[in-house]
């Protein structure tokens, strides 16, 4: 019996249960959200420090862990709370562990691999880093395979270029050579269907195959909606006026290769640029809300 628990029900891992959630025969998935709602076929649980004997039982019983809980300063929180529970589920066959590419900091622009060494330049990268070695070392020793995902921004329904433009979020900063990749959710829940089902065990970029400028993505879904693009703005001015978090994602500059995606976990991507995945965004409906 394949039983999946998704720990950290977010974003991604509700469009990959929403497509692949049929082929497990029970979905678990993880809030901190006393008031959030999972429909069917997910039964969602409270996460916390001292989680509940049903939830404990569910990570015992999993056959595969998608794991994408933010990780604090001393690494990451699930195997914090789980790793007892981890190590003694004696069906697991397959971890999937959700990272990011901003583990990789600033390589001035350069092409890079999944053999380029991280040189975060944030801290969210550096806790990102090492919640990866203690996935890497748990995988190690249980004989269970991880795979370790870093995901490129992330975009789709009701978390696009479109809805920040009409909420008046949007931004355009004037920071010439800046680049980075993004992924459409789509093409996020292809990726871990084909880990689970290969059990994969290597680290993988999971971005489209352009990295291009933020502003570029901006103006091109202004296009589309018929409206003007945010003014441009000196990258001064937005260091004082936005959030840290806002700017941390222009602390880094690199072009992400992502062959060993297509190459080695066989992902057709459906979107594999920005234009593709806003264009179908467009065509059938972009979401207010995610």
């Amino acid at each position: 019996m394949s039983k999946l628990v998704c720990l950290g029900f977010g974003y991604c891992a509700r469009h990959f249960v929403a497509e692949f959630g049929q082929r497990f025969e029970s979905v678990t998935g993880t809030t901190r959200d006393p008031h959030k709602i999972a429909e069917p076929p997910v039964e969602l649980l409270m996460f916390s420090e001292h989680p509940s004997e049903p939830l404990r039982q569910a990570v015992t019983e999993a056959t595969h862990l998608l794991v994408s809980a933010a990780p604090g300063e001393s690494g990451d929180p699930v195997l914090t709370v789980f790793g007892a529970e981890i190590a003694a589920a004696s069906e697991l066959q397959s971890v999937v562990y959700l990272s990011s590419t901003g583990v990789y900091g600033d390589h001035g622009g350069a092409w890079i691999d999944e053999t380029t060494p991280t040189i975060p330049t944030h801290e969210r990268g550096g806790s990102r880093v090492k919640a990866e070695h203690h996935w890497q070392a748990f995988a190690q020793k249980q004989k269970v395979p991880v795979a370790i995902l870093r995901l490129g921004g992330i975009y789709g329904p009701g978390q696009n270029a479109f809805v920040r433009l009409l909420a008046g979020r949007a931004h355009r900063i004037d920071k010439p050579g800046h680049v980075s990749n993004r992924i459409h959710v789509a093409d996020i829940a292809r990726a871990i269907e084909a880990a689970f089902r290969l059990r994969f065990d290597r680290i993988v970029n999971v971005t489209d195959g352009e990295p291009v400028s933020p502003n570029e993505q901006i103006e091109y879904a202004a296009s589309l909606l018929g409206i003007a693009p945010p003014p441009l703005e000196s990258f001064d001015d937005a260091k004082r006026r936005l959030s840290p978090f806002l700017m941390s994602f222009y602390d880094g500059c690199a072009r992400i290769r992502n062959d060993r995606l297509k190459r080695d976990l066989g992902v057709t991507l459906r979107y594999p640029n920005y234009r593709a995945g806003l264009d179908a965004l467009r065509d059938g409906g972009f979401e207010l809300t995610s």
